[in-house]
């Protein structure tokens, strides 16, 4: 079975994923901010390919982190309240997920929260910056907010890391929304943006395509049988989600030996191997070589691990995904053609066989390839600096000013509103919503496995 196909066109694309991307040469002496946040790692692994990306073109590039804006050290309890959720209590966190969704967006008290990181957010800022770039639905919020009150005279662009696209993503005054594909642009267009791109994915160039050559040296450094098909399974940085149970009916399917990566998540990791999951890792630095010594990659949140395995030509599969964004972008990953979404486990074994050696796998790897495959205009880097170059767009109408709190009223609902964000805020969701029974689970940390519908979304409790 060749490992790539043996196409002409699959070759072809191969070759333009690796043709690294133009800059515009007049962009040299710009200085862009690119603004994350350190929730998982899908958001920073965009922000960090971005900078690579324009540092490389003569660009200099600022990085800052959202969550060290916020007041009081309310950041490190936004991405701890969010972690606690997806392990504790992932059917409430899909409730919150839906609530927004509806919504278009989150409540008064996620806009608190929000607003005490504006004045911060504008300290940070060098002031021969020309442009910001948002890889983080709650920055874009922020910024969008500095853009349409007048108070950030540079464009703002927000780069949308995710395939589904929820409204929180589309923030008013944001002048630029860059999208990885048709897909999440249509999505965001829908959620009321008015300029989007289709700019291609953000992904390190140590993902690409790899021969027999390199998938066998890869095997042999990790241990892996020589000539079994081997299933990727990974979990984010943080291992979340019903892991074991997939790992398990990896391997009782016989489709494939399970190779799983827990990420942080090493309790985990000893589990598996105790239940005879011989090849579980924690964090894996070389994530490349496992990717090339796999025949599919099963994913259950549908982030930066899913761009990766298309830029390495590997065909990937959601199973069993976990709430919220997990499940939009299973979804939308399968209608843009670049992934398979199985939704019942009876199909695991036909979908991963034809996957592994069938053509649902040659032409998926075609599709993510081509991902890569940048026009002329170049990826998003180049759009980037020529959207910078332009200088400020005309500012939006500018709303009527928001009758403002006095300080200590606002420093209460500011710490009520923490609490629900991290509730939600994995892919920016921030809410107000059912407010109470969140702060209550969240704060006092039930274990919630119990819970009818948290054994449904969830079956691995905190194992994972």
């Amino acid at each position: 079975m060749p490992y790539l196909g043996s196409s002409v066109h699959l070759r072809a694309l191969a070759a333009a994923a690796l043709r690294p991307e133009p800059v515009p040469a007049t962009a040299r002496t710009e200085r862009v901010a690119i603004v994350s946040a350190s929730i998982g790692a899908g958001h920073d692994g965009a922000a960090a390919e971005l900078d690579r990306r324009l540092t490389a073109a003569g660009l200099t590039v600022d990085r800052l982190d959202l969550l060290d804006l916020l007041p009081a050290r309310l950041g490190r309890l936004v991405r701890d309240g969010y972690h606690r959720m997806l392990v504790q209590a992932p059917w409430a966190y899909q409730r919150v997920y839906r609530s927004t969704e509806r919504a278009g967006g989150g409540g008064p008290l996620a806009r608190a929260l929000l607003r005490t990181a504006e004045s911060r957010m504008l300290r940070a800022l060098h002031p021969a910056t020309g442009a910001v770039v948002s890889t983080y639905p709650g920055a874009s919020r922020v910024l969008g907010g500095l853009r349409r009150e007048g108070r950030l005279a540079v464009p703002v662009l927000t780069y949308l890391t995710d395939f589904s696209v929820h409204p929180l993503w589309v923030a008013d005054g944001v002048d630029v929304h860059l999208a990885a594909h048709a897909v999440p642009a249509a999505q965001a267009r829908a959620a009321g943006a008015r300029d989007v791109r289709v700019a291609g994915p953000v992904v390190n160039p140590r993902f690409r395509p790899g021969g027999a050559r390199e998938r066998a040296a890869a095997r042999t450094r990790f241990g892996l049988p020589a000539g079994a098909p081997l299933a990727l399974l990974v979990a984010g940085s943080w291992g979340v989600g019903p892991v074991r149970q997939v790992a398990l009916e990896l391997r009782d399917c016989g489709a494939a030996v399970p190779v799983v990566v827990c990420g942080r998540n090493e309790a985990l990791a000893a589990r598996l191997r105790a239940d005879g999951i011989e090849h579980a890792y924690g964090w894996v630095d070389d994530m490349p070589a496992l990717m090339h010594a796999a025949d599919v990659l099963v994913q259950n949140a549908g982030g930066l691990s899913s761009l990766e395995a298309f830029a390495t030509g590997l065909p990937v599969a959601g199973y069993r995904c976990i709430p919220g964004h997990g499940l939009t972008n299973a979804a939308a990953l399968d209608e843009a053609g670049a992934a398979v979404w199985i939704r019942d486990p009876a199909d695991l074994k036909t979908v991963l066989c034809d996957l592994i050696d069938g053509p649902l796998g040659e032409r998926q790897r075609a599709t993510g390839l081509a991902l890569f495959a940048t026009g002329p205009d170049g990826g998003p880097a180049a759009e980037i600096a020529r959207v910078g170059r332009s200088g400020p767009p005309p500012l939006p109408p500018r709303p009527a000013a928001p009758r403002r709190r006095p300080a200590r009223r606002l420093v209460t609902t500011t710490a009520a509103a923490c609490t629900v964000w991290a509730c939600a805020v994995g892919t920016g969701m921030a809410t107000a919503y059912d407010g109470p029974g969140v702060i209550h689970a969240i704060g006092h940390g039930l274990d919630l496995d119990d819970h009818p519908a948290g054994r449904a979304l969830h079956p691995e409790g905190h194992h994972s």
